[in-house]
């Protein structure tokens, strides 16, 4: 049985309706179990703009996000997490030793912004790329499937959120 806020009707903050993510993460790096661990987490090194405005503008604490394991044998929809606070500057762009330092930006004048992921839950099963393709009627337009999309972030509706959780 899905939950209420898993099928899109459960209200955010404000009475307005939360919006639904897929946000992408390569299992070596950071994977849903390592969030499970840890169950809150800084969404740092997005360095793509438009990943990071979704993060810095749209993004609201509640929305849920689909945690999508990429750059793996069998890339796909592993867990399901949420936003957990509203957007701040990464820290990541000030340090000089980190792999996501920007000399640019400033902390006057941050270039990069990031939200806090929480988990919810593993699926049950990954459901696939490969099966999400298949599916792609039933999804309409869906981002992830967008010939070229390689945005670590991306949006996805609430109807598309309620047929990949049937799947499931």
């Amino acid at each position: 049985m899905l939950l209420a806020d898993e099928i899109g009707t459960k209200s955010g903050r404000d009475g307005i309706f939360m919006n639904y993510w897929l946000m992408k993460s390569e299992p070596e790096e950071f994977s849903i179990d390592d969030l499970k661990r840890v169950k809150r987490e800084p969404w740092s090194g997005v360095r793509n703009y438009q990943a990071r405005n979704y993060m810095m503008k749209d993004m609201k604490v509640g929305d849920g996000i689909f945690f999508y394991h990429s750059n793996t044998a069998v890339p796909g929809i592993s867990g399901l997490a949420e936003v957990s606070c509203d957007s701040y500057p990464d820290p990541t762009q000030f340090n000089k030793k980190s792999d996501y330092y920007d000399a640019a930006s400033t902390l006057e004048n941050p270039r990069w912004w990031l939200v806090d992921v929480s988990f919810k839950r593993k699926l049950k099963r990954v459901i696939s790329l490969d099966e999400l393709k298949l599916q792609a009627a039933h999804l309409e337009d869906f981002a992830l499937l967008r010939r070229g999309n390689r945005l670590s972030v991306l949006p996805v509706t609430a109807q598309q959120w309620k047929f990949i959780l049937s799947l499931e």
